[in-house]
């Protein structure tokens, strides 16, 4: 397995909200964790550093090599919640962090298959040698929409409240999220992104950008491109790849 991830301010925010961290375990498992913040410059940056720590230390704590399906959910699951509980019990305890919340996708990559778990707008996009499509789906007022029928994808992509979330980590003492799974064979691509990739690339043109490089340089064409387009928000990719460097 092959573990990449770049977060980059953009070109219009002052301080980057974002935070991300991969990894591989031991046994060869990958994982990642990606979350953008929000809550004001601090408060955005309190959120999502604190959660991606916190979500990263109890999946170190708590992986053993021959966990099945059912225990990586459990892990995963336990795992943001005890993100969330910190994040919202920070903001409790401080007036300066209050209403602060952030997104996450946590995803483990095991045995052939990707675990997917995350709350809000980030995204996880899956390529399966072929074409790419989207996992998970936007925990938001314009996926709401769409999913209405009063609004199609495209209308969501520029849609003036694109940015209003309806689930997040740190907002409430409990916190729902979306677990997907999806086959992870020898050409497969686990990509995670924050709204400032997904909101300038479309899946037809991050299908040509992952077959036309990997690794690094992958994360590196995707970030230069959407800061091409505008830039106008922090961009985060985490990448999990099959194979070896």
């Amino acid at each position: 397995m092959r573990v990449y991830a770049k977060s980059d301010i953009g070109l219009v925010r002052s301080t980057n909200q974002d935070d991300c961290q991969t990894g591989i375990f031991p046994d060869g498992a990958a994982w990642a964790v990606v979350c953008d913040g929000m809550g004001g410059a601090n408060g955005g940056s309190t959120a999502s550093s604190l959660a991606v720590e916190t979500i990263v230390q109890k999946l170190s704590e708590g992986y053993i090599s021959d966990m099945d399906g059912e225990q990586l959910f459990a892990l995963m699951g336990g795992a943001v919640a005890s993100a969330n509980e910190a994040v919202y019990e920070a903001a409790q305890n401080d007036e300066s962090l209050s209403g602060m919340g952030t997104t996450v996708v946590c995803a483990i990559v095991k045995n052939g298959k990707a675990h997917i778990l995350h709350a809000g707008d980030s995204r996880a996009y899956f390529y399966d040698g072929s074409t790419v499509r989207q996992i998970t789906k936007d925990h938001s007022i314009v996926q709401e929409l769409v999913d209405l029928g009063r609004i199609d994808p495209e209308e969501a992509r520029v849609h003036p409240n694109r940015n209003l979330i309806t689930r997040a980590l740190g907002i409430a003492p409990e916190l729902l999220t979306d677990y997907n799974t999806v086959d992870f064979g020898e050409s497969s691509v686990l990509l995670i992104c924050t709204d400032g990739l997904s909101n300038y690339i479309t899946p037809e043109r991050l299908l040509a950008f992952i077959q036309a490089g990997s690794g690094e340089e992958l994360t590196d064409k995707l970030i230069e491109a959407a800061k091409e387009l505008g830039g106008s928000d922090n961009i985060t990719v985490a990448v999990i790849a099959s194979g070896e460097d």
